[in-house]
């Protein structure tokens, strides 16, 4: 391949990913009504973190948004049942986020439907297919840290 055309398929990627993240919103938006795709996002990342509720902070960066737009979803989560913003033992400044039973509740209902949404999203990807979205996902997430650190560090 010459480098005009990796070129043109570094910037349909670039793209790509743009509108491959809207269609999956909405997409997933559609798939429960009660919940939206970033909610659902925040409770997966609150639920990554294994050994300790994680603080707003935490999850912020996780997530790779802000505190504020953390903050704010979490209250909405929190009015809805599925989890409560708690202030942490040690430093009453900091506030955590822990998920109910009605939230674990909720998602074991719907694992099967979501295990074959998710089942429909990639299908017919081979085992190679998948491995190569996956090794090119970790090097474009290793790739942006590179880029943020440098953007850091020019402000």
């Amino acid at each position: 391949m010459d480098k005009k055309e990796e070129k043109k398929m570094e910037a349909y990627i670039y793209g790509g990913i743009f509108a491959l993240s809207n269609k999956l919103q909405l997409l997933g938006d559609k798939f429960d009504s009660n919940i939206s795709t970033k909610q659902w996002f925040l409770i997966a990342i609150i639920a990554s973190f294994k050994y300790e509720a994680p603080t707003i902070s935490m999850t912020a960066e996780r997530m790779g948004t802000s505190r504020q737009n953390v903050k704010k979803m979490a209250s909405i989560l929190e009015r809805r049942g599925f989890l409560v913003i708690v202030k942490d033992k040690e430093d009453g400044r900091i506030q955590r986020l822990e998920l109910t039973k009605y939230c674990t509740d909720y998602f074991e209902q719907r694992m099967e439907s979501e295990e074959k949404y998710i089942e429909n999203l990639f299908a017919d990807f081979d085992e190679e297919m998948l491995l190569g979205v996956f090794k090119g996902i970790k090097q474009l997430e290793k790739n942006i840290m590179v880029l943020e650190k440098q953007n850091e560090e020019e402000s």
